[in-house]
């Protein structure tokens, strides 16, 4: 899969905010199973497990059974690659920015 479908599956999969939360917890808090990410959640159980399947399609979290359960955990890897893409994006604007202000003070 090329860099930009793989960008845009882990933006959009990120751009829920139930999803953000459950990515939040699971990065502070470890490796959690549905029950736990469940609780404080205005969403079913069915409802996290499919934001959490969205998540593992984007590569941002994995699951794990544990005897009866399945624990999920974050992996960081997908959120360094969003994160040097907006540090790209940032230097760019920067760039662009500093050749206008060039251009107008001329």
């Amino acid at each position: 899969m090329s860099a930009q479908p793989r960008q845009a599956d882990l933006f959009a999969a990120l751009g829920d905010p139930t999803r953000l939360r459950l990515v939040r917890r699971l990065s502070s808090e470890g490796p959690l199973s549905i029950t736990r990410l469940t609780e404080g959640e205005e969403v079913t159980r069915q409802a996290v497990t499919k934001h959490l399947e969205v998540l593992a399609g984007a590569g941002l979290v994995r699951g794990a059974r544990k005897g009866r359960e399945r624990l999920w955990r974050i992996d960081p890897r997908p959120l360094d690659e969003a994160r040097r893409f907006l540090d790209d994006v940032s230097r760019r604007w920067d760039d662009a920015l500093a050749r206008l202000k060039l251009l107008v003070e001329e």
